[in-house]
């Protein structure tokens, strides 16, 4: 076993497909990062970003409060993935080349990890993220218990039952937007702000377009399991036209909210993104393929719809939180 600095950056950009050859040279670092899916963690990343920068944005910054907070969303974030692969065995969800085993490794579908040792990763993941939430708490007090207390509710009962009920796409917006950032800013100032939770609302859009795209991708294979998302209980027209109007209102809301006052004019920055969004809207426009097209790269296949989510979002998530950080230099040093 040698450690692979290249593999801990290829995780973080892609979800890598390994064998059990491969696994079994790899280090723990990256068997950990394969193993949570941390190529998605820019998402929260960005979550908690966004409420760092309201925070100083209003003059109250406290760094060793965010970093313990950024750290605490992310290894949440990955206890939830854990959680989400280690349930999905045991259901039944994953056997028989089920979708989700085919576009990325499922350490205990495939075999890489026994149940016990997934469980222990589970266990050692979420009691470090917990720790870092009991900081918080001291740190900040009992009003960041409640977001913790909620925040354990989505990573358990995601999976189940939430996802299997179509509730998982407004779990996500739910968790994105006011928990994770509005939980940011109270974690950094120490109050809550209404208005934090509202920006983070409008950037959690992003994140829910990234989630209808991995449940339309796998909407057939989801009602066959008897899997209830939101896209299967729609269909699949209306989940991508769904992910459409979700991202051209993102923008339309930062231009609305520059206009009322509520944001600066640095955020402006967001219609920087409107190639890509127009580059993703012509696929959800058209009925998913069913054959891997010439052009899609055979080692993301068959994901394909949340493939062009995921990139637009990142590119609008960075632009979101780069307008924000101008506007909170606007704010704290030019504005009268």
């Amino acid at each position: 076993m040698t450690v692979s600095v290249a593999m801990w950056g290829k995780a973080l950009k892609v979800i890598p497909r390994v064998s059990k050859e491969e696994w079994k040279n790899l280090d723990v670092i990256s068997r950990w990062l394969i193993s949570t899916r941390a190529a998605v963690f820019v998402m929260t990343a960005f979550s908690a970003l966004v409420g760092g920068v309201l925070a100083f944005r209003d003059g109250s910054f406290n760094g060793v409060n965010f970093a313990v907070c950024l750290l605490g969303l992310v290894l949440a974030h990955a206890t939830n993935n854990l959680m989400n692969d280690l349930t999905d065995s045991i259901t039944g969800v994953d056997k028989n080349n089920y979708f989700r085993t085919l576009y990325g490794p499922q350490p205990v579908e495939h075999g890489l990890v026994t149940r016990g040792q997934q469980i222990a990763t589970v266990v050692v993941t979420g009691a470090l993220a917990a720790s870092c939430g009991a900081y918080l708490v001291y740190a900040v007090g009992t009003p960041i218990l409640w977001l913790m207390m909620a925040g354990a509710f989505f990573v358990l009962f995601y999976t189940w039952p939430l996802k299997h009920i179509g509730l998982g796409e407004p779990a996500v917006l739910a968790v994105w937007g006011p928990l994770m950032i509005g939980g940011t800013y109270l974690a950094v100032t120490g109050h809550f702000s209404w208005h934090a939770a509202a920006v983070g609302s409008i950037y959690a859009i992003g994140p829910t377009t990234v989630l209808f795209g991995k449940h339309t991708d796998k909407l057939v294979p989801d009602r066959e399991k008897k899997i209830r998302t939101l896209p299967v209980l729609i269909g699949e027209p209306a989940a991508r036209w769904s992910v459409i109007v979700m991202m051209c209102v993102q923008p339309v809301l930062v231009v609305a909210a520059v206009a009322l006052g509520y944001l600066r004019w640095p955020m402006l920055v967001v219609l920087l993104g409107i190639p890509y969004i127009i580059t993703a809207i012509r696929v959800f426009s058209r009925p998913r393929p069913t054959e891997r097209p010439e052009f899609f790269p055979a080692q993301f296949w068959p994901t394909y719809l949340v493939g062009f989510a995921f990139r637009t979002n990142r590119i609008t998530g960075a632009l979101f939180f780069l307008g924000l950080l101008g506007d909170a230099i606007v704010t704290r040093y030019f504005a009268s």
